[in-house]
């Protein structure tokens, strides 16, 4: 089986390209924006026409500007613009199965979520930019005349996160954590383990339950958020935050930053967004009886997922 990856220079591709390189009757191959010096690797920008010397079975398509910071002309060429190019390659290249990447965060509306399944209402406002470019990208997929499937990860962890717990470690190590007071209802969420997403990943592009379906995917472990974080803080000697704002509070200051930051076009991203505030105030859980059904059960638990990530987090 031949298995084109996009996005393989980032988090999620890396690690799917990594863990099936060199599984025996694979044919890996991937793409992404960095030059990297490896072998079976090709930078190719996908937010223009883009062809390559591959005829793959699979394309898992994993690239996307995945800050929760961005302009919507950003979203827009990277996301919703490369998508419509992976799939223009895979016309031209006999029609092989397509599994998209999207994101858990095309359901969120601001409030407590419990039970999201596939079927749980979407749109047609959006929680920000990124969500909604990850669902055109959706719709672009779901037209698509070949075989497909969607999937959406539910906060993504593990060695080589560049997007979730590095921002939230290093607003800690600052000082610049407060806990948000929702009204005293603790917050709880879904999380999938970065090896547990790539074998989710391998039984999309290669199980025959999959085509024509999405799939929301965590570890089916829900968690208290505070009480996780703190954990992980202890492990990694990072002192827990103690100071408390209100809900309404750290939102007026989340939309003060995000405008100031827009307006007068500074480099960065501000020290906390509204999507910020959100993960830390409302629960967002997701039934997986789909997932499991189809591909199983996740491949390493939550522990075990927090004791590999904790011990490369040590490392760096």
């Amino acid at each position: 089986m031949r298995i084109l990856v996009t996005g393989a220079s980032g988090f999620v591709g890396g690690a799917y390209v990594r863990r099936f390189r060199d599984r025996p009757g694979l044919v890996v191959h991937g793409v992404g924006r960095r030059p990297l010096s490896i072998s079976g690797y090709t930078a190719v920008d996908l937010s223009r026409p883009f062809d390559l010397d591959f005829e793959p079975d699979v394309v898992v398509h994993a690239a996307a500007r995945a800050s929760p910071w961005g302009t919507a002309a950003q979203y827009r060429r990277q996301n919703v613009d490369a998508t419509r190019y992976v799939i223009d390659f895979c016309r031209r290249h006999g029609l092989p199965r397509l599994v998209y990447v999207s994101s858990s965060s095309v359901f969120y509306r601001d409030g407590h979520q419990l039970g999201i399944t596939e079927e749980s209402p979407i749109g047609p406002r959006f929680v920000n930019d990124y969500a909604a470019s990850k669902h055109a990208g959706e719709r672009l997929a779901a037209g698509y005349p070949g075989e497909w499937c969607i999937v959406r990860p539910r906060a993504v962890f593990g060695p080589g996160d560049t997007v979730l717990f590095p921002r939230i470690l290093r607003a800690a190590r600052r000082g610049r954590l407060p806990l948000i007071d929702n009204g005293g209802t603790e917050a709880v969420g879904d999380l999938i383990y970065i090896d547990t997403l790539c074998e989710y990943l391998h039984a999309a592009a290669t199980s025959p339950k999959a085509p024509r379906r999405a799939f929301n995917l965590t570890n089916n472990q829900p968690v208290a958020i505070l009480p996780f974080l703190f954990d992980v803080f202890d492990r990694l000697g990072v002192p827990r935050p103690t100071r408390r704002v209100s809900l309404r509070t750290a939102m007026l200051a989340a939309r003060t930053g995000e405008a100031i930051y827009r307006v007068l076009r500074l480099p960065g991203e501000p020290p906390v967004t509204r999507f910020g505030v959100g993960v830390f105030a409302w629960s967002k859980t997701f039934d997986v009886s789909r997932t499991l059904a189809a591909f199983g059960p996740p491949s390493t638990s939550l522990e075990h997922g927090v004791e590999r990530f904790v011990e490369w987090q040590r490392t760096q």
